[in-house]
Parts: structure tokens; C-alpha cells; sequence
């Protein structure tokens, strides 16, 4: 049987690409899916449920690395490409941009080479809300019209790989579409995120390290929100749009940590006052109507069941 579609998914044994793959290769078996990752420190094949399924591959290779990147495009002929792959660490960013550079900027600039040159149908680019910098008070949110204004090398390269994304739209009449969520959490996520970190120190009872005061303010959508979103973005968003994906869910970290330590039974002596990282933004948030009104997209789910679950993952870790 033809494959329907046949999808480049970069980054698929990372954090939100594995939970993608986990469940949208079952779902759609017409599609024939293909991750293309490196395997960083941040992900890992046993990340994934689906590798026995007949309507998946994975291929290592580096998105900054053409020319095998290509060998890929040449055995697959992909229909569409949705790019996850990220070096996406902020506090990793600060001490090493150059990498962040290479992947973020260089690797997607890579892939917009190849799908234009191979005629790929969609260009799906998975983004930040951290492109647009930061809001300095509790008021307003982003929308996809306002003005990027990154604050990190890594958000600089997710800024910079978004215009390049729209400029091959633009310039070129690539399809593409980009998503841009909030802070995300749930399984599968690298232990040197906040709160996989804080759930995992807590676990073996060591203190979690809390910049400052603990009041930097994040929108939290769970992941599997988010993925729902992006295959719906994916499959049935305008072409050359953003879309916003958030909960809507803004909680200082110094409330993330509270909520952890209650849950896992400890009190506020396991926290480590550190100091604060260099440029830390104050409050992102994401205003969806976009995605609410055009394709009537909403989160599911609530934090407090969320982080329950998110918890019961890495205990059975």
C-alpha cells in the first residue's frame, strides 16, 4: 500500500517529538513516519513506544549535516517535514551558543534547502513563545503579529530560524506553518528541565536549586496538549501562518516548586536559593485565540492531574 503521506520528523526521540511520534504513528497508518535525530544528552530511543510499528523509521543523523541529511530526503522522497529538532537549554545557550547555532539556525536552514529542493508539501517549524522576550509586568499576552525580542542565544536562534522559515514562504512559496508553546512538561522530558530536575532531586532527597526568588512567571502546558495542537496545526493551519500554543496555566516557579514539594511530601527546606542566570526573563505568556477561533483548538488538561502524572513517570522511571 501507497503511504499516504510519508513525514520527516526531526528531533523524534526528544522531549515533545517522541511524545508526538507515541501518538500520532499509531493513529495515522497510512502515514509512513521518519525520525531523523542525532541522539543528544536530551534524547533517547527508549523514549519511544512505536519502533516495532511498520509505518516507522528512524535514521541517525545530524540536521546540520547536509549532506547525509540528504541521503535520507533521496531513500524516503518525504510528502512533509516537521521539525522539532533543537538544542533548546537556555542555561546551555548562555554558556555555549555556538551550538545552539549550529542546530537551530544552520540545521533548519538546511532542512528548508532540502524541502524546497524536493518539493515537500508542508513545512511544519516547532517554535517558542521565547522568540518574543519578555513581559515585564502580570498584564497582557503575546499574539502572533507582535514583534520578536529574544533575550537568550537560544531563543536568538529559535527567533532567527522562525524568519527564515517565513522568508522561505515568502520568497520561495514554500508551505509552511510554525507553532510557538509555552513551557512544556510531562514524560519524556530531560532531567535537566525544571521540573523533571526538581521531581528527580526530590525522589532522592536532595534540595531543588531555585533561581532567586522563584518569581519568574511561565504559561505550563502539558505536553500532550501541545502535540494535539501541532498535529492539528499540522494538518489543517494556513499556510506562511503562526500559531500560539498555552494553557492559559501561569504559575511562578517558586509555585511549581511548592506544588512539587507537596505532592512528594517534603517541605521548603529541601529549597536551594541560587543565584539568577544572566537575562532571566520575567513572565512569558501566549494569547491563543488564533488557534481557538481558526481551528477551535483548546487544552484538556488541567495542571493539578497533569503534574500528577508527570510525577508517577519519572517515579517509575
Amino acid at each position: 500500500m501507497k503511504n499516504k503521506k510519508t513525514i520527516l520528523v526531526t528531533g523524534g526521540a526528544g522531549f515533545i517529538g517522541s511524545n508526538y511520534l507515541n501518538k500520532f504513528v499509531p493513529k495515522y497508518k497510512d502515514y509512513l513516519f521518519i525520525n531523523v535525530d542525532i541522539l543528544t544528552y536530551a534524547a533517547n530511543l527508549d523514549n519511544l513506544k512505536i519502533s516495532s510499528l511498520d509505518n516507522y523509521r528512524f535514521e541517525k543523523v545530524d540536521i546540520r549535516d547536509i549532506k547525509n541529511l540528504e541521503k535520507v530526503f533521496v531513500k524516503y522522497n518525504p510528502t512533509d517535514i516537521i521539525n522539532f529538532a533543537a538544542e533548546t537549554h537556555v542555561d546551555f545557550s548562555i554558556k555555549n551558543p555556538n551550538i545552539f547555532i549550529e542546530t537551530n539556525i544552520n540545521g533548519t536552514n538546511n532542512l528548508l534547502i532540502l524541502a524546497k529542493e524536493y518539493k515537500i508539501n508542508r513545512f511544519h517549524q516547532i517554535s517558542t513563545d521565547e522568540v518574543y522576550g519578555q513581559l515585564k509586568t502580570r498584564k497582557g499576552k503575546f499574539k502572533e503579529t507582535d514583534n520578536l525580542n529574544p533575550s537568550s542565544p537560544y531563543s536568538a536562534s529559535k527567533a532567527a530560524a522562525d524568519l527564515l522559515v517565513k522568508a522561505y514562504n515568502k520568497t520561495f512559496g514554500l508551505n509552511t506553518v510554525i507553532t510557538r508553546s509555552s513551557n512544556n512538561y510531562g514524560p519524556n522530558q530531560d532531567i535537566s528541565k525544571l521540573i523533571p530536575k526538581f521531581i528527580t532531586n526530590l525522589l532522592d532527597n536532595k534540595k531543588v536549586p531555585l533561581y532567586a526568588k522563584g518569581d519568574n512567571i511561565r504559561d505550563w502546558i502539558y505536553v500532550e496538549d501541545n502535540i494535539d495542537a501541532i498535529d492539528l496545526v499540522f494538518h489543517k493551519g494556513r499556510t506562511g501562518e503562526i500559531y500560539n500554543i498555552g494553557s492559559g496555566c501561569e504559575k511562578s516557579n517558586l509555585e511549581i516548586t511548592k506544588t512539587l514539594l507537596d505532592l512528594l511530601k517534603k517541605n521548603e527546606g529541601f529549597i536551594e536559593n541560587v543565584p539568577d542566570r544572566p537575562g532571566h526573563d520575567f513572565r512569558y505568556a501566549l494569547n491563543i485565540n488564533k488557534i481557538q477561533n481558526e481551528l477551535g483548538w483548546r487544552p484538556k488538561y488541567n495542571f493539578e492531574n497533569a503534574i500528577k502524572k508527570t510525577i508517577k513517570f519519572y517515579k517509575n522511571l
